[in-house]
């Protein structure tokens, strides 16, 4: 008769993270180190890299040294910063047979608006490889190049509200996670999928969530209502303003425009955001609602 002893429940080990399917297992040697890092998430097309760049250009008018990491494929978070979309990592590693050891920080880090500093991690083509490994392969060429080491802030960009394996790899380097929102049930419905990947993330890593930017909203009623449900907090608030839609088009951020009150009212709102996310955000502990719930906790009466 064989018999099988059971190990108590206590004593049995957490599984690691990226153990099963549904996750990407992370370099745990891959620590950024002392500079604050946050990692910018949200409905795709909300305006996270109109929100990221403009916390970055804030945070420099500060005197921060900064480090903006975009993670799409499409590169296109910095180029505000920029003037243009750069190389991405992937493509300069390609060029010398991903032979890291050939780059220099010149062949993929760009200097942007008051000295921000660019990169695009960039992504694998379509159906290929992890965006786990993208961010992953450009975190290590920071720190082998020493870029890290006088970087105050770090601000990852990340995909569109994609949170599951590669594209949450931010979320084992930032210590606060920021939720891009618009006032309208899709983005809240959005926003709270990525909460829920947040809160999973947080019994590995040090991540907490941060706080909800309401953006592209001239009210947050429903923002509001839903934090208030379970736990979440708005910490800062961007209007549907023209003026910030047409800073794109001009490849430029907030505070190289001149327009309206509204607009030096942004303006003002950035440098209030990024003074506030310095000084130390207090972490939310927020509890997601189920699909369903959340269906009729938005869903209007017929």
């Amino acid at each position: 008769m064989t018999i099988t002893l059971e190990m108590p429940q206590t004593l049995k080990r957490r599984p690691p993270d990226g153990a099963g399917s549904v996750q990407v297992e992370m370099d745990a040697t891959l620590n950024i180190g002392t500079a604050k890092v946050f990692a910018v998430y949200g409905k795709g097309g909300i305006g996270k890299s109109t929100t990221s760049s403009n916390l970055s250009a804030a945070f420099s008018l500060l005197g921060k040294r900064v480090l903006q990491i975009g993670c799409d494929p499409k590169h296109d978070s910095t180029f505000t910063l920029t003037k243009r979309l750069v190389p991405t990592v992937i493509d300069v590693l390609e060029t010398v047979n991903f032979h890291s050891e050939e780059l220099r920080p010149e062949d993929y880090v760009y200097e942007g608006f008051n000295g921000v500093r660019c990169v695009e991690a960039g992504g694998p083509p379509a159906g290929t490889g992890c965006g786990g490994y993208v961010v992953g392969q450009t975190v290590k060429l920071l720190k082998e190049h020493h870029l890290l080491e006088d970087t105050d802030v770090v601000i990852f960009d990340v995909l569109g509200d994609v949170v599951c394996g590669g594209f949450a790899a931010p979320l084992q380097h930032a210590e606060r996670a920021l939720v891009v929102t618009a006032n309208d049930f899709d983005s809240i419905f959005a926003m709270n999928r990525i909460v829920a990947a947040i809160k999973a993330k947080s019994k590995n890593y040090q991540v907490r969530l941060g706080g909800i930017i309401a953006n592209r909203s001239s009210g947050t009623d429903e923002i509001d209502r839903f934090n208030a449900a379970i736990g979440l907090k708005r910490i800062a608030h961007f209007r549907d303003l023209d003026e910030i839609r047409r800073s794109r088009l001009k490849k430029s951020v907030v505070f190289e425009m001149d327009g309206s009150d509204e607009l030096e009212a942004a303006k003002a709102e950035y440098m209030r955001l990024a003074q506030s996310l310095w000084d130390g955000m207090e972490a939310i502990e927020a509890e997601p609602m189920r699909d369903r719930d959340i269906f009729e906790f938005l869903g209007f009466d017929q």
